[in-house]
């Protein structure tokens, strides 16, 4: 079956991409506003794109209004955010901050959770995240009337301690983290998948 994408077909491909493109990462923004609010909402268009610089990219779209949603205005007007990833201790205050608050109300309070200031950037960091990620904006692209494709510089990664198997080498006890990622449909997340390992092949080696 073939699906061809039009704007009158926006639902049905929204349905499509998010039910195949996974499992998918979550950005768990912080963010805070030129009044000082500090906003907090979870992204699963999310992903590292480059090392040199370091930069993540969010796509982020409007509310069902049109208008931007506050992670995209806070951006836009303080020009830095942190991502935190999610373990699954964590899960169901992410969810929380889902919610539909007023731009007044700040989800973080509302979730109870606790923060951590940035070192390079305005915005906290919330502390029981096991990764931390602060970034400074590096460039806006909207790719639609009120959706946005965020990209940001890598400034400082947080990890937590117990989750490292070297600190001085950066290994890092990647499973120990326990990240989930969101999956298809309106509530469905993966979480510890099973791992398989494939070495990379390298062309001689195959030029018996």
């Amino acid at each position: 079956m073939r699906y061809d994408l039009t704007p009158d077909t926006r639902a049905l491909g929204y349905k499509l991409l998010t039910a195949t493109v996974t499992p998918r990462p979550i950005a768990w923004v912080t963010s805070v506003s030129s009044d000082g609010i500090v906003n907090a909402a979870p992204y699963s268009f999310f992903n590292v794109m480059g090392d040199a610089p370091p930069v993540v990219a969010l796509g982020i779209m409007g509310k069902p209004d049109g208008a931007p949603k506050d992670t995209a205005r806070n951006i836009r007007e303080t020009r830095d955010f942190v991502v935190n990833l999610v373990s699954r201790d964590l899960a169901e205050a992410m969810n929380l901050t889902c919610i539909d608050a007023p731009a007044e109300v700040s989800e973080v309070e509302l979730a109870g959770l606790e923060t951590l200031p940035g070192v390079h950037v305005a915005a906290p960091r919330i502390a029981p995240a096991p990764v931390s990620i602060e970034c400074v904006l590096q460039q806006i692209v909207d790719t639609g009337p009120a959706q946005h494709l965020i990209i940001g510089e890598v400034k400082a990664i947080h990890i937590a301690d117990a989750c490292l198997l070297n600190p001085e080498r950066g290994h890092v006890d990647t499973p120990a983290l326990g990240l989930i990622a969101r999956m298809h449909g309106a509530g469905w997340y993966a979480h510890a998948p099973q791992m398989f390992e494939l070495e990379r092949p390298v062309y001689a080696d195959r030029q018996d």
